[in-house]
This record gives structure tokens, sequence and C-alpha cells, in this order.
């Protein structure tokens, strides 16, 4: 049971205000774009990473995007110089996460 639940038995009669529901999901206004975002695969100092770049939009959107990609794949990461900076190999994970959001995806290196 959740505090909405325990809420609606304390107050059976109590109809919630619209305006102060929280937005369903913040990616909803992601701009999309034509081109597709560039997903590759490095080594640096021979541990793997997955890098996305090509993102045209809005700064915020993208660090929103990359947050979301670390929370869903549970792993670290950093935003920088407009790339996207995924610890582990996860190109499959993050294509399937892209595509099932919209966007064009294109897998890079191998």
């Amino acid at each position: 049971m959740d505090l909405q639940d325990q809420l609606k038995q304390l107050f059976p009669d109590h109809k919630p205000d619209p305006s102060t529901q929280e937005p369903e999901e913040e990616t909803q206004g992601l701009w999309m774009q034509e081109d597709p975002i560039i997903c590759k695969y490095e080594k640096r100092k021979g541990k793997p990473i997955t890098i996305l770049e090509g993102y045209t939009g809005a700064t915020e959107d993208f660090k929103t995007l990359a947050k979301e990609i670390k929370t869903t794949l549970s792993v670290g990461g950093s935003f920088k110089d407009d790339k996207i900076m995924i610890q582990g190999d996860f190109r499959d994970k993050i294509m399937e996460i892209l595509k099932d959001k919209g966007f064009q995806v294109k897998r890079v290196g191998g």
C-alpha cells in the first residue's frame, strides 16, 4: 500500500487538484532530430565505455537523456563536450532504449 492509497482511506471525499499532479515523463518534450545519434565503443585506460554523440537539440535535453540512460542501466557515466559517456559496453541496450523513445541510432565501431 503506497502513500496515495493511505491518503484515500483517510480522506475518501478529497478530490486531488489536477494542477498539482506530477508530469508523467520528463522525456516527452525531447527534441527529435533527423540525423542519427552515433553510438560507439572505446576502451580508455583499459576499461570499456560507450559514447553517444551527434545530438543537435538543447544541452539540457541531452543531459536529461543521459541521466535517464544511466538510471535505467544502473551504471555510471558522464556528460562532457556534447557527448554522453557510459561506463561499460552497453551499445545494444542503449540503442534499444533510444529507438523506443523514437530516436534514430547508428552503431559505429564493431
